[in-house]
């Protein structure tokens, strides 16, 4: 005799599904921001399963998988950076590689940086540099904002970090750390570029970590009363067993304080962009209808940053009714969850307003991770980020007027990391 169906039983997991390609890496190199995006509305599913740089790979896309990936029972980090990520913009044996107690202990240490005094320090440190280059641009026909952005981060994140910049040498580092970042995932003469600039960088930074530690020596003092830098407080971070880092591991974090903030150079631009591109948002701004935090949390979602985040399944678990193999590379759609459907009214709007009373969750907006700041591996660096953006868009809106000469301002979604085609050209710089 037949069992009785039970209805409340659900149905066993099933493999998530294959896309059905031998190799992605050219349409994810083609379609760029849009791969994964196009891939779940072709396939019906916030998860698929592909092959790149010739390993499987799981993508998976959403709040709901952002929760996942975030689960450190579920998804790990060491092992999971394809190496030519690890050659440029992330380094090797930083704390974006570690798990655990071992990433939480390093973590405290970049956190112990983010305090309010030492944010509001980076906010006038970013200021007066701001300051000095509307006097040098007003003497200047015209500027490329986002080469200019560069440099003033450069200048303004070294001199919060205590890192010593001779003006010799402002150009090289200022170039090495874009490298670093726009070379990536490039597979061109560009990635080669950005390996050479992070050997270039690691035996710089290696010295600096030396000499902060040779000097404390000669004084018999580890670290000076006064406020937290960055230098200091990495030169003398001791592990989990109580020893200095290694002088490379150090080296790596020094970079991992100095690479990421330079890369914000992009949300620069892009406030410039949205002020220029949405009829009315300056006047919007200047007259308070919209709030600073408001218009910046927009740009931050509408335009694009970093596209994915990528981990490493922990052993086989089940999600969302697909059963997700262990030691399986993942890959977190960061663009296409930010401008989700089901979480976001008209995604493809730019409507600061949307952040009016909203209070946004860990999961569903995450430009720079998503999760806790302590216990994951959210971008330790994001309250700065702010910080650094709120004064941008003071400048940009009550400090400085420009003209805006015709030019290609195409953000091309292929591009990783993207920019306009001009890199933002202003013209008539004066102060208001």
């Amino acid at each position: 005799m037949p069992h009785p169906a039970r209805p409340n039983t659900p149905p066993p997991a099933s493999h998530v599904r294959d896309d059905g390609r031998l190799e992605s890496t050219v349409p994810l190199l083609r379609h760029g921001y849009r791969f994964v995006s196009l891939r779940v509305r072709e396939l019906e599913a916030r998860a698929f399963q592909t092959r790149l740089l010739l390993q499987p790979t799981i993508v998976l896309s959403g709040a709901e998988a952002v929760r996942t990936f975030y689960d450190t029972t579920l998804i790990q980090r060491a092992g999971a950076l394809p190496r030519p990520l690890q050659d440029t913009v992330f380094g090797h044996g930083g704390v974006q590689h570690l798990d655990g107690d071992a990433h939480r202990h390093r973590k405290a240490m970049h956190m112990s940086l983010m305090t309010d005094p030492e944010i509001a320090r980076l906010a006038s440190i970013c200021e007066a540099h701001f300051e000095a280059c509307t006097e040098r641009w007003s003497r200047q026909s015209r500027i490329v904002l986002l080469d200019e952005a560069h440099e003033l981060i450069c200048r303004a994140i070294c001199e919060w970090t205590g890192v010593p910049l001779p003006e010799s040498e402002v150009a090289q580092r200022t170039s090495d750390l874009v490298m670093m970042v726009e070379g990536a995932g490039k597979p061109d003469w560009r990635h080669l570029r950005a390996r050479l600039a992070l050997r270039r960088s690691r035996p710089w930074a290696a010295g600096l970590v030396r000499g902060v530690r040779e000097e404390a020596e000669r004084s018999e003092v580890e670290l000076p009363l006064g406020a937290p830098r960055a230098l200091r407080t990495i030169a003398w971070h001791r592990d989990q067993q109580g020893e200095l880092l290694d002088e490379s591991v150090a080296a790596e974090e020094l970079l991992n304080n100095l690479r990421p903030p330079v890369a914000v150079a992009r949300w620069f631009v892009f406030l410039a962009v949205a002020l220029h591109t949405h009829e009315g948002a300056r006047e919007r701004l200047a007259s308070g209808e919209w709030e600073p935090d408001w218009f910046i949390e927009e740009v931050r979602r509408f335009y694009p940053f970093f596209p994915t985040l990528i981990g490493r399944t922990r052993q086989e678990f089940e999600w969302n009714g697909w059963r997700l193999p262990g030691g399986r590379r993942v890959l977190l759609d960061v663009f296409g969850t930010n401008r989700d459907p089901a979480r976001w009214e008209e995604p493809n709007r730019f409507r600061p307003e949307r952040f009016r009373d909203r209070e946004v969750g860990p999961f569903e907006f995450i430009p720079q991770g998503g999760g806790d700041y302590f216990e994951g591996h959210r971008c330790s660096g994001e309250w700065a980020t702010l910080a650094m953006m709120r004064v941008a868009l003071d400048f940009l809106v009550h400090r400085i007027r420009y003209d805006v000469p015709p030019q290609d301002m195409r953000i091309l979604l292929r591009r990783m990391p993207a920019q306009p085609e001009s890199g933002f050209i202003m013209s008539n710089v004066r102060r208001r």
